[in-house]
């Protein structure tokens, strides 16, 4: 069956709402507030509008707000925290780091504001501050999917030579436990409310992810959304807020992860004949995978002349590896186009990182998707993004492009985050933006994934900073 792939219409710049309206000008000049009093003039001298373009507009309102909330340091603080790593930085230095866009920041209402995490980012996205702190901080790590390398390498061959020797795609399996848990603060809501909640929940997949065990869940009345149906997965609960406690709601479950590798020879791979099934995966889906000119034009310089899908591919994976560094992101709902912004600030973080590689392959006809979860690296974990892609005639297989290329001689190892991945994985989702089960009548908070947790009540959606998330696991014998 082919998955339908939706996205969220109030996530649409392209909307009928929005196109050409002065809010948006407003907005995109940093006008907030005049943006704002703008969008509330026009809900309530036009009673007749359409309930999705009242939503859309309510998001603009929500959208500037969470934008806020991710821009808050000045330029005092931020350059403090840089002068903690190069002493004699200077107003020049930091202007040049604006201009490149290693510096994030913007005006608001005519206010110059950093991104919070504006000041640790310049060191993972600046060749020169990088190398400063990596002398201050030689021990230290920048970047996600980083933890215990030569540990992950081992893995990583041993899942190839594994693959290779059985012919099996799916190898070295792992057991996982997890508990995770989402808490509303008492006081959050109005106490006897009810609150809705979804936390994610791992998918079945065939010979990758399965032998899933849900052991326990709280409340014990739930709904799990259905594995065929929902390519974004998820634990749906109700439960009245509490007067003088907090709210929590909380699943437990077990699931065996394996490893994949597929031994590519360049030579066999041809254009993969576009069926009805591939369709999807080679389209663009707005507003985060869109063949915009520029992304066009930057795709013609890195592919050139090559007509080979998987050398296009290797080009296009190489590129983004070595000119997209990761480094901390604002929350998506704050980004317009993704795979747009990936290009115009050269940085982002995995799902960035992802949703630009994914809108390369899709423009040069390579079918590319979305998938996403965690990752671990014993002791370590992070909420994760990667994707699948597709090889005429080997069919998908897993990619990330965060994890790049490895530090090694060893060319089956160097590329295999381009046809391969390790054992230790949670996949939430198999596309981006998918509908909640049950539909979740507010805007979501995270609009591409869902990794924490949604959370809303009749009064609206609350808020990543409105509950706490939590997220234990453990690999079992």
């Amino acid at each position: 069956m082919v998955p339908v792939i939706v996205i969220l219409s109030c996530m649409a710049a392209s909307s009928s709402c929005t196109s050409g309206d002065r809010h948006l000008e407003l907005i995109a000049r940093g006008d907030f507030s005049a943006a704002q009093a703008l969008i509330e003039e026009k809900l309530q001298s036009e009673p007749n509008i359409s309930a999705e373009d009242k939503q859309e507009l309510q998001f603009e309102m929500e959208r500037m707000a969470r934008i806020r909330k991710d821009f808050t340091q000045t330029e005092e603080s931020v350059v403090k925290y840089i002068r903690g790593v190069i002493p004699d930085v200077n107003d020049e230095q930091v202007r040049r780091w604006e201009d490149s866009k290693a510096l994030e920041h913007m005006f608001i209402d005519g206010e110059k504001l950093y991104f919070n995490w504006a000041g640790r980012n310049l060191f993972r996205i600046d060749k020169d501050a990088k190398a400063a702190w990596e002398v201050k901080y030689p021990s230290q790590q920048l970047t996600s999917g980083s933890g215990a390398r030569l540990e992950l390498d081992l893995h990583n061959r041993e899942v190839i030579d594994e693959a290779v020797r059985t012919g099996d795609l799916y190898v070295k399996p792992v057991g996982l436990k997890i508990r995770q848990s989402v808490t509303v603060p008492e006081g959050e809501v109005p106490a006897g409310e009810m609150l809705h909640c979804w936390i994610p929940f791992p998918r079945e997949i065939q010979g990758r992810q399965q032998d899933i065990l849900l052991i326990s869940t709280a409340p014990e009345k739930h709904l799990v959304a259905d594995n065929e149906a929902n390519l974004q997965r998820t634990v749906y609960f109700e439960k009245a807020a509490m007067e003088d406690s907090p709210t929590r709601f909380e699943v437990e479950y077990e699931y065996t992860s394996h490893g994949a590798y597929v031994p590519i020879e360049p030579e066999r791979v041809v254009p993969a004949e576009i069926s009805a099934e591939l369709a999807p995966f080679i389209a663009e889906v707005s507003p985060h995978i869109v063949f915009t000119k520029e992304l066009r034009e930057l795709s013609e310089q890195i592919v050139g002349e090559e007509t080979n899908p998987y050398l296009m591919a290797r080009k296009l994976f190489e590129w983004v590896d070595s000119n997209i560094p990761w480094a901390s992101a604002r929350e998506y709902s704050t980004i317009r186009n993704i795979s747009s912004y990936a290009y115009e600030n050269m940085h982002g973080d995995c799902g960035i990182q992802t949703l630009l590689f994914i809108t390369l392959c899709r423009m040069n006809g390579i079918p590319a998707r979305w998938q996403s979860g965690w990752e671990f690296q014993p002791p370590d974990d992070s909420m994760h993004d990667w994707g699948m892609i597709y090889f005429e005639p080997y069919g998908w297989a897993p990619m990330d492009v965060t994890y790049g290329l490895r530090n090694t001689e060893d060319d089956d190892l160097k590329w295999f985050y381009l046809y391969g991945m390790d054992s230790y994985r949670l996949i939430f989702n198999d596309a981006y933006s998918q509908p909640l089960f049950p539909e979740k009548k507010h805007p979501r908070s995270e609009t591409v994934d869902s990794q924490r947790g949604e959370v809303e009540w009749r009064g609206g959606n609350l808020y990543f900073d409105q509950w706490k998330w939590g997220f234990e696991w453990e690999v079992l014998d």
